[in-house]
C-alpha cells in the first residue's frame, strides 16, 4: 500500500462510477469512463491498480479470468475525508473563510440564499 491515500481526480472519478454501480471490471469502468473522456484501457488499467494499491478499492474474482473491484470507503466517508483536508490546507482550516469566499466568488440565487439561511437556524437550535 503507498503512503498517499488521496486520490487523484481521475482516481476519483472511478471510485465515483464504483460508489454508484460496484462491483464492476475495469471493462465496465472503462465503458462509462470513456462515454464522456477520451481514455484507452490501459490508463483505466492502471488507475484501478494505483487505487487497489492506496487501500481504495478491494477486488475478488469476476467471471472468467477477470476481478470484480469495488470502493474499500463510502462516498460520504471518502467526500468528508477530501473536503477536511481540502478546508485544511486551502483555508487553514478555516470554516469561515471557505463559506466566505464560497458566497463571495458565488451568485447564489435567492432560493439559494435562503436554503443557507435556514440551515444556520437548524444549527443555531443545537
Amino acid at each position: 500500500m503507498t503512503k498517499n491515500r488521496k486520490p487523484s481526480e481521475a482516481e476519483t472519478a472511478i471510485l465515483q462510477i464504483l460508489w454508484e454501480r460496484q462491483p464492476c471490471t475495469v471493462k465496465t469502468i472503462h465503458e462509462y469512463i470513456s462515454a464522456t473522456k477520451d481514455v484507452g484501457y490501459t490508463t483505466t488499467l492502471k488507475q484501478v491498480q494505483r487505487l487497489l494499491d492506496k487501500g481504495l478499492l478491494a477486488r475478488e474474482p469476476g467471471p472468467g479470468k477477470s476481478y470484480m473491484y469495488r470502493a474499500v470507503n463510502s462516498a460520504e466517508d471518502t467526500k468528508t475525508k477530501l473536503f477536511d483536508r481540502f478546508v485544511e490546507t486551502a483555508f487553514g482550516n478555516s470554516v469561515s473563510d471557505l463559506v466566505m469566499h464560497a458566497l463571495g466568488n458565488g451568485d447564489p440565487s435567492e432560493e439559494e440564499l435562503k436554503e443557507i439561511r435556514a440551515f444556520l437556524e437548524r444549527l443555531d437550535k443545537k
